[in-house]
């Protein structure tokens, strides 16, 4: 489905600021914290209506005392009853107004033996997952929704699903007058890699992956951001969402950096817009310019 711009002289400008609303349709239980976090409560401080959409219940992530998927003892209604009550805390951290959950499986990561299965995101029929989007943008009428790129960020289904049904229910509507996309600047990812190099830590120690500084393996070229927005104010409460999901804390390395370097990478929140009504210009500092 395509987007058609509004015609001149139909652009939503300056709405009052208890009508802006803004939603962000993450994946998985914990996807909100890292990107939009900062964004969702900031906003919501702003007295600017939140929503947060949740596609999955995330049963495919770590079970009771860290089992993985496929391990003994691995029950996938007992991680999504663990990840439900962590969602909720998270957004009671986060401030977040409005939780809604579409309810779909988990599908897994890439080539897993649950991509596609029956009632899974992955698996399930696109226009059902579109159309049940749509009702929740036609409810809650968001000026602004972020989500992910086409990859999905990093190619997990769930990710590129959860892009191909947002783009599709708001393009379906007609009501959203800014779409975003998430970003990882390759630049924020190159820093922080080098300010841990020249502390004497090895990443690998942390969980995560050493890498070189001048060629990090992952992140967005920074030619392709649009808007980035300072959520420094908001960083402390990132963290304590983050450890809201605490069943999944072998994924959460972030948490194990040294403050200086966490700082640095959550202070701002980075996006690539995909859609404008509003004749902003870029680049922006602001998800709602051209609104308010």
């Amino acid at each position: 489905m395509g987007w058609r711009s509004a015609p001149p002289g139909r652009q939503t400008q300056g709405v009052p600021t208890d009508q802006l609303t803004f939603m962000a349709v993450h994946a998985h239980p914990d996807d909100e914290v890292l990107s939009t976090g900062g964004v969702l409560r900031k906003y919501r401080r702003e007295g600017i209506h939140t929503v947060l959409v949740t596609c999955t219940g995330g049963e495919l992530g770590d079970g009771l005392a860290g089992v993985k998927p496929g391990e003994p003892g691995h029950d996938e209604a007992q991680v999504r009853e663990a990840r439900r009550r962590e969602l909720e805390e998270s957004c009671r951290v986060l401030e977040v107004e409005h939780l809604e959950r579409l309810g779909y499986l988990d599908s897994g990561m890439e080539g897993w033996g649950e991509n596609g299965r029956t009632g899974s995101l992955s698996g399930s029929p696109l226009q059902e997952e579109v159309d049940r989007l749509a009702e929740l943008i036609r409810r809650h009428r968001p000026q602004v929704v972020v989500t992910y790129d086409e990859t999905g960020g990093y190619g997990h289904p769930d990710h590129i699903r959860t892009h191909q049904l947002t783009v599709a229910a708001c393009a379906a509507t007609g009501i959203p007058q800014k779409v975003y996309y998430t970003a990882i600047p390759r630049s924020a990812v190159a820093a922080a890699a080098r300010r841990m190099r020249e502390m004497g830590i090895d990443l690998s120690e942390f969980g995560g992956p050493d890498m070189d500084p001048d060629n990090p393996p992952f992140g967005t070229d920074d030619s392709l951001l649009t808007t980035s927005v300072e959520v420094g104010a908001e960083v402390e409460a990132k963290l304590a969402a983050l450890r809201a999901h605490a069943s999944q804390a072998d994924n959460a390395f972030l948490l194990r950096f040294p403050q200086e370097v966490v700082m640095g990478f959550l202070a701002r929140e980075h996006f690539i817009r995909a859609v404008d009504r509003t004749g902003s210009q870029l680049p922006e500092d602001d998800l709602f310019a051209g609104l308010r």
